[in-house]
Order: structure tokens, then sequence, then C-alpha cells
């Protein structure tokens, strides 16, 4: 594929990063990748029925910067160009979502055909997310069936309805897509979107969000039987964990971390490796929830998780807490607390690459051979800059802690980097910067980052 002048001439070639340090070597077929999400990149709003997101982005005050994601990064159209981009990376796969409400619209699967062609074409595997937090406006109503609870995810019928949709695109796509992820973080969107309002749909009910946790677990699991039904056989799902560290050795804090680390970590793992929920927890779900964690825990190929940051927790301190942008209520159990000692992003966000060989270790000591082969599904961070050299270190201390964990025998198969493109980051706006190509939002002309030409040496060093 040819590329555009405007990727040729990005970055000077005499000021090329290189791979100065080798990365080590990792087993052959490891694969290698980026991803992106439709709602932060598609655009083309008009194009497809609305999302809750389009809902929470209109009402003032929602998004710090007051932007919408109507044109984001343009991909819609501009795909070509960004799948030119891929191929120049060298990446093996490509993750991206599938926007359900573009879905839902007429011709809406028809650019997802066009945009697996084209990866294809480049040699590029294809791994969509069903589900990247853009519900249709429709299941947020509260009618769906007559429910009092609510609508969308508070909605058990909201689970069986994914099913349905999963079941729709692995029937267009199922010939050329081999590999699926069934949802994006579902932890962040119930915590996120339902207990603390900061994401759509913008729901404020705290522990009482918990259902919403259960119905996308479901929504997952008769997503994988709706799949495998599709003849689909490589299916994943994309969990965000990370370490907790307790602030202190006293009782209190201990306590406090054990339980953040349980809400955020062991409440959306173990169901679907154990086939249960952790102690006290499956009591507050709704529904039948044993016959329903049979569903939960239908196996899976391999297990992603997507990495960022731990987390230091104490007790609760009795007061509202400021924490990565988002106001914590002080009737929280805990309080989460600065990480000193480390350097952050610009987004504030510590930078502890340590602590992902810690987090693969524990989970392969806490699953055991309950644990599928593990896929790095999203990492990365946000700087500004083209010239983004904080990047590069951040990424290589990444991989380099990732190897760490598979010499000390966790089976890892992929690591992706998040993000392909610089992007709308939901709440934040367009504030924030992940990606290893920089986004002019005014022009929309693309120019490759320091840190995409340090990935593409990287990867075309390994032979």
């Amino acid at each position: 594929m040819t590329l555009t002048p405007t990727h040729q001439n990005a970055i000077n070639p005499d000021k090329r990063p290189t791979v100065r340090n080798p990365l080590p070597q990792f087993p052959p077929g490891f694969l290698w990748g980026v991803s992106t999400s439709a709602h932060q990149i598609e655009g083309a709003a008009t194009e497809r029925d609305p999302s809750v997101w389009d809902a929470f982005t209109a009402e003032p005050g929602h998004i710090k910067d007051g932007s919408t994601a109507d044109v984001a990064c343009d991909h819609y159209h501009r795909y070509p160009e960004d799948v030119a981009l891929l191929a120049d990376l060298g990446v093996d796969a490509y993750r991206f979502s599938i926007s359900w409400p573009r879905v839902n619209s007429p011709g809406g699967l028809d650019f997802y055909d066009r945009l697996v062609d084209a990866l294809i074409a480049a040699g590029i595997r294809p791994v969509p997310t069903l589900f990247h937090w853009d519900l249709p406006l429709e299941l947020e109503a509260a009618s769906i069936s007559g429910s009092a609870a609510g609508g969308g995810w508070l909605n058990r019928d909201t689970a069986e309805r994914f099913a349905e949709y999963a079941g729709v695109v692995a029937a267009r796509l199922g010939d050329r897509v081999k590999k699926w992820i069934t949802l994006n973080e579902p932890a962040e969107h119930t915590l996120l979107g339902h207990a603390l309002g900061a994401h759509a749909p913008g729901k404020q009910l705290l522990f009482d969000s918990l259902p919403v946790a259960h119905h996308q677990l479901l929504a997952h699991g008769l997503a994988v039987r709706s799949l495998r039904a599709a003849g689909v056989t490589d299916i994943g799902i994309a969990n965000s964990h990370g370490p907790t560290w307790a602030a202190s050795e006293q009782p209190e804090d201990v306590e406090a971390a054990d339980f953040y680390d349980l809400l955020l970590n062991r409440l959306f793992a173990d169901p679907l490796l154990l086939g249960h929920y952790p102690d006290g927890i499956g009591e507050l779900m709704p529904g039948d929830v044993e016959a329903d964690l049979k569903v939960i825990a239908e196996p899976i190929d391999w297990y992603g998780i997507n990495y960022y940051q731990p987390t230091k927790v104490g007790a609760p301190q009795g007061a509202e807490i400021e924490f990565s942008g988002l106001t914590l209520p002080a009737e929280l159990p805990f309080s989460v607390r600065e990480l000193e000692g480390y350097p952050v992003t610009d987004f504030g966000w510590p930078v502890v690459p340590e602590a992902l060989t810690e987090l693969l270790v524990g989970f392969r000591e806490r699953y055991g051979d309950r644990l599928p082969p593990v896929v790095i599904t999203e990492n990365g961070c946000s700087y500004e800059g083209i010239d983004d050299q904080e990047r590069i270190t951040f990424l290589d201390g990444h991989v380099r802690a990732l190897h760490r964990a598979l010499e000390q025998g966790v089976d890892v198969r992929g690591y992706f980097v998040w993000s392909l493109l610089d992007n709308f980051e939901w709440a934040e706006g367009y504030a924030r910067r992940f990606g290893l190509v920089h986004v002019d939002y005014d022009t929309l002309k693309r120019t490759p980052k320091a840190s995409y030409t340090w990935l593409r040496d990287a990867l075309r060093a390994r032979g």
C-alpha cells in the first residue's frame, strides 16, 4: 500500500529513532498490535444511530473542553489513510471496536466490511471489540420490556440484545475475522458511567450500579455462545486490571485496599475464570445468579488485560477526594491516595512498568490453570508533542516488564498499544493525547510521532 506524502515526510529521516537497545525476544507468533475504539475516532455521527455518549456530550459540563466526537479523527471516511499507517508501522494486528449504533443504522456494517477487507489486504489481522461503551441510545430508554429497573445495562434485556447483535456481526464478518473481543472494560463502564456519573450515561448510583456489572458479564457469556454458534473459535474479553497497593500495613488500610481490589479486579475476573463471585457479592446481584454464572463462565480462548497503573488505597478519610480527574465521594469505604516516587504522565498517572509484571504473575498465582493465555489488549500513556520521548520510555519499560512476566511462566500471547491515533478521550475531550500518531483536529492531518517510528523500528528489528 502506497503511503501518502503526509506519512513519508512527517519525520525527518535523519532524526528517526532507532532501536539502540533491542527489545527482548518474544516467542514466535507473539501478536503485536495497536488499539482504538469507534466512538473515539470514527466521527460520521450523522451516519449512524445515536449512542449514550451523544446524549451525554450534548449536556453542558460533561466534557471538560466542551467538545464532541461528531467528527473526532474522521476515521470513518479516512480509514484507508489509517490502514496505510498501520501497514507502515508493521503491526501484526489492529484492535478496533464496532459501533453498535452504526450497525443498527442502514448500511452500517458495510463500513466494517470495507475496513476488514482493507486490513487483510495490508496483511494485518482485524481484532474487533463488540462493545466499547457506546450503547445505542434507544436501549438506554427505561421502557425496555416494561422494566421498572431502568434501561441500558440496568436491564437484563440489554444482555440478550447484545448477544443478538454479536450474532449479526459475526454472520457478516466471521468468514474473515478470526479473533474477537466481546466487551471492553466493564469495570470502568460500571464505575465511571453508572456509579460516579463521570462518563455516559451519567448515572450516580454508587453501589446500586452492581446490576450493571452483572448484566455486562452476562452479556459477555451470551455473546460467547452467539459467536460460537456462528463458528467463531478465538474469543476473549478486554478487562482492565492493576495492582492495588495498601497505603500502609495498618489493618484499616489493608482492609480498604482489599475491598478496592475486589471491586476493580476480582469482581470482573472471578466470575469469568472461576465461575463464582467473590464472597458476599453474589447475593447483591439480580436474577438467578447461579444460573447466570454458568453463562458468564463460558470458556474463552484468551483473557485480555488493559493495564495502565497501580493504585494506592487506604481507609476512608471522611471527605471527597480528587483522583485522575474524578471526584470520589466521601461515603466510599476506601480512599485513593497519591502514589509518590514515580514519574507521571500528562494525565497525572504514575508510570510503574514493574507493576505490570506483578499484576500478571499475581493473576497466574490466583487463577492457576483456570487462567487462559493472556493478551495485553491496552497499554499506553498521555503525553503532548510529536517528539514524544517520554512515550518511548514508557512503552520500552512496559514491554520489558511484560517479557519478565513471560520469563516467570505467565503465558502471554500479545501486546496492543493504546492508541494508534490521538482521539476523543471521553470526558477529557481532546485534552489528552494517547496516540502514536498526532492528529490536528482542525485539519485532521496525521503526523507520526517519534514513538511511532520507535515502535516501527523495534518491530522491524524482530527479523
